[in-house]
């Protein structure tokens, strides 16, 4: 087997492609401690790249059946990482209201903790549509934010703004949704 054949295989690697996250998520932490445009922009590609690997791990994982436990567990982990410090930093910037980070990880934490009730109950709790929407308005939210800069005539913290809200609707909804579809199992 030929180097470049190793290093696809590796890249491949869905366990590989989410700690590649979870590495991505102090980098984009530490490009954003010094906010200039060539950072922001060095941010925000690394943003992107993790983001793309969030879809890719899960395809290779379904298609050549490489599902670990590790990856069950690691890979929401390594996209609330991803996701939760990349927004507290635009919020250190002031590029965004805090309230807004407090909703969105706030509902990540409370759905995370229902998805340990719903599995310890045998269930599945596979992302809802909702739930799907609800990432890409937040990634589109983080790159668009993370760029922040004029570019070309456009005014990417507008559009960024713009999908932080749409993503503040769907992570409201979504949340609401997971907890009245699983309502029987919570114990009050």
């Amino acid at each position: 087997m030929t180097r470049w054949e190793k290093a696809g295989r590796v890249l491949k690697n869905p366990n590989f492609l989410t700690l590649f996250r979870i590495i991505a998520a102090p980098g984009v932490v530490i490009l954003l401690l010094f906010p200039n445009r060539f950072t922001t922009l060095l941010a925000m590609l690394l943003f992107s790249a993790a983001a793309i690997s969030d879809y890719l791990d899960g395809y290779f994982a379904r298609r050549w059946g490489m599902i670990s436990n590790f990856g069950k567990v690691m890979d929401p982990v390594a996209d609330k990482l991803l996701i939760s410090s990349s927004l507290v930093m635009l919020t250190s910037l002031g590029w965004i209201p805090a309230w807004v980070v407090c909703v969105i990880i706030g509902r990540e934490l409370a759905i995370t903790g229902l998805r340990v009730v719903v599995i310890e109950s045998g269930q599945d709790i596979s992302a809802s549509w909702l739930g799907k929407y609800k990432t890409g308005f937040q990634i589109a939210a983080i790159i668009c934010l993370l760029i922040h800069y004029p570019y070309l005539g456009l005014n990417f913290h507008a559009i960024g703004l713009f999908f932080l809200w749409g993503a503040l609707v769907f992570t409201i909804w979504s949340g609401v949704d997971y907890f009245v579809t699983f309502r029987k199992l919570i114990d009050l």
